[in-house]
């Protein structure tokens, strides 16, 4: 029974990992990559743990301890990284496009300024007043 258990365990690991690393390779994000290896971490962790439990080693007690201090250390560096991701490509074409728009805006209103001056400055005739 207890070996039925301990396989059971281990197809459902190996499962977790196949798709942990499927998701860790196709991303789409660096934020899903950051979580997948999390997961991954917690993922060997479980199979250290099973495999200790199931061999009676209690040394590897250490080992797991510091496997999950460096997955937790690790994440939230790698989250702090992610935090200031640039944007993406399109995001980027997005922001230049409404920078030009905005820039063109401006030019326009201080032609349209410049010609109302210049009107106001022409005299009935269209020469400049004196």
């Amino acid at each position: 029974m207890n070996e039925i258990v301990m396989i059971v365990c281990g197809v459902l690991l190996t499962a977790a990992a196949l798709t942990v690393l499927f998701r860790l390779e196709r991303g789409p994000s660096m934020l899903d990559r950051i979580v997948a290896l999390d997961v991954l971490v917690a993922v060997v962790i479980a199979t250290l743990t099973i495999w200790s439990a199931w061999t009676g080693r209690r040394d590897l007690t250490v080992i797991l301890v510091v496997l999950a201090s460096v997955g937790f250390i690790g994440s939230v560096t790698l989250a702090r990284f992610a935090a200031v991701d640039p944007p993406s490509v399109e995001d980027a074409e997005a922001a230049r496009i409404e920078a030009v728009r905005e820039r063109l805006a401006r030019v326009r209103a201080r032609m349209e300024s410049e010609q109302r001056d210049a009107r106001r400055r022409m005299g009935p005739e269209g020469r400049p007043r004196e």
